[in-house]
């Protein structure tokens, strides 16, 4: 039976703009458990990136708790929520954010580092998720040399690179075409099954969704329907 990874319970999110409030999140009630690939559904506004956001501590809510492996996320100090950014989730986003001056190698290193590894663990780690990419070839170049598809595997490589229990993916497939769309998504179907890595996307893709066995569907802030397959 597999146990709860991510608990938010009455998750709301204001952001204020002068004297007006834009209520974000509605009062979210949601379960991911460990191995789950869950995709999320959504117009523009509907609040998905923000509750993304949330589960992966990048942002605090305006009210309600998340519990991450059982502990309230809130309890934690800012220095331990860094900590379980970097070791146990991985960050995809729709832009690669790759450090322009580093090559493939180096960026996915950066991880490892900030982990506390050594620089030769770091070089082991990333050499070998960016072969298992198919990357291996591009170890030396810098994200301006690279393509697109490239620039984000390299990213997903960097995302995956401390082997985390779930990966936070926002919009993730947004500047690729179709095919390349559809390869990222397969690699992140590989490392679900490979390692039981769970996996939460983001995505206004109703095909791609369809990869997911769980799908979320958003608007105005309110998780409205949920789909299995």
């Amino acid at each position: 039976m597999s146990e709860e990874l991510l608990i938010a319970s009455r998750v709301t999110k204001v952001f204020r703009l002068g004297s007006e409030e834009i209520w974000a999140l509605k009062g979210i009630d949601l379960s991911i458990k460990e191995g789950e690939m869950i995709a999320i559904l959504g117009a523009s506004g509907a609040g998905k990136s923000t509750l993304l956001h949330i589960l992966g501590t990048l942002e605090r809510p305006t009210s309600g708790s998340v519990k991450y492996r059982g502990r309230a996320v809130e309890d934690l100090r800012e220095e331990e929520l860094s900590s379980l950014r970097n070791k146990e989730m991985g960050f995809l986003f729709q832009f690669h954010y790759l450090l322009p001056d580093l090559n493939a190698l180096e960026n996915v290193m950066v991880p490892c580092l900030l982990a506390g590894l050594s620089y030769q663990e770091s070089v082991k780690r990333a050499k070998e998720i960016l072969e298992r990419l198919d990357l291996g070839s591009r170890l030396k170049h810098r994200p301006g040399e690279l393509s697109g598809g490239e620039q984000q595997r390299v990213a997903l490589a960097r995302a995956l690179v401390m082997n985390p229990k779930i990966v936070l993916a926002d919009e993730p497939t947004g500047n690729l075409d179709s095919k390349t769309g559809k390869k990222l998504i397969a690699i992140l179907q590989d490392f679900n099954r490979s390692y039981g890595t769970t996996v939460v996307v983001v995505t206004h893709n109703l095909e791609l969704a369809f990869f997911f066995p769980r799908r979320l569907y958003m608007a105005d802030g309110l998780l409205i329907k949920e789909e299995r397959s």
